[in-house]
């Protein structure tokens, strides 16, 4: 992978997640300027949490959206969740797989290539659901078309919500500077909801900057979002992981591309 060169790169994800990237990009030759546009907090209702956590026996799956939706169900149940013999559980990525098994959890269903509801969609074990109950748990305001195309199929569908996410605190003042000398390389972002909160976050003055910096994303759904909020250069990752960014910066980084939006 090519040195980047000393280029300093926006990491927007939460605080908790950051880390890996960010250090990714150090050991690349880079610079990782930390400014998370998204904080995830628990779900005030422990207690509803944990009464449904204790009545599991009507679902036949458990969809556990991200590792935060594990992380937090977890811990709002007093640090494990039962796995029942009759139930199945479906990981959307392969991080949200991984925190399942820290916890004991087996898993059954994990999409092998694109880590979104759409992949888990197109896997054998969704095709024939008809009558069988899900517990999607993930946090507030989650989408909606996971739920939707599992009853398109027969399937009841409850959500199961562990957390929120918030626009966090943060000064701007180092980030406002980096974009009045124009010397930011690329913003990455994992989500569209950290888009519009770092708009929010710059202010108005600083926002046309901002939309000029080759930005990297994680999805063409993102990418959708980002056209639509007014970024002018979008390269898209061809996984949501870490070092598939980092492959895309390095490649923004190193050579001009043909940009389509």
């Amino acid at each position: 992978m090519a040195n980047l060169k000393g280029a300093r790169i926006l990491v927007t994800r939460p605080e908790h997640q950051a880390g890996k990237l960010s250090q990714l990009i150090t050991e690349h030759g880079g610079e990782a300027v930390r400014f998370p546009a998204l904080a995830i907090v628990e779900h005030e209702d422990s207690m509803g949490i944990q009464q449904k956590l204790a009545n599991l026996d009507k679902f036949q799956w458990l969809v556990f959206i991200s590792a935060n939706a594990v992380n937090f169900a977890v811990k709002a149940n007093g640090g494990k969740i039962r796995q029942l013999s009759t139930q199945r559980i479906a990981a959307i990525g392969s991080s949200t797989a991984q925190a399942l098994q820290a916890v004991g959890l087996s898993v059954d269903v994990m999409p092998e290539s694109s880590y979104n509801s759409e992949a888990l969609l197109a896997t054998a074990q969704m095709q024939h659901i008809d009558g069988q109950c899900f517990l999607i748990v993930r946090g507030m305001g989650g989408r909606e078309e996971l739920a939707e195309a599992l009853r398109s199929r027969g399937a009841e569908v409850d959500y199961l919500e562990v957390y929120k996410r918030i626009i966090p605190r943060m000064d701007n003042s180092h980030l406002l500077a980096l974009l009045a000398t124009n010397t930011l390389a690329v913003v990455t972002a994992t989500s569209a909801e950290v888009l519009q909160n770092l708009l929010v976050m710059v202010g108005i003055g600083a926002r046309q900057q901002l939309l000029k910096i080759p930005l990297v994303v994680v999805s063409e759904r993102i990418r959708c979002v980002a056209v639509e909020l007014g970024f002018e250069r979008i390269a898209v990752t061809e996984y949501p992981s870490d070092t598939a960014i980092l492959e895309t910066v390095a490649t923004l980084c190193n050579r001009s591309i043909e940009w389509q939006n």
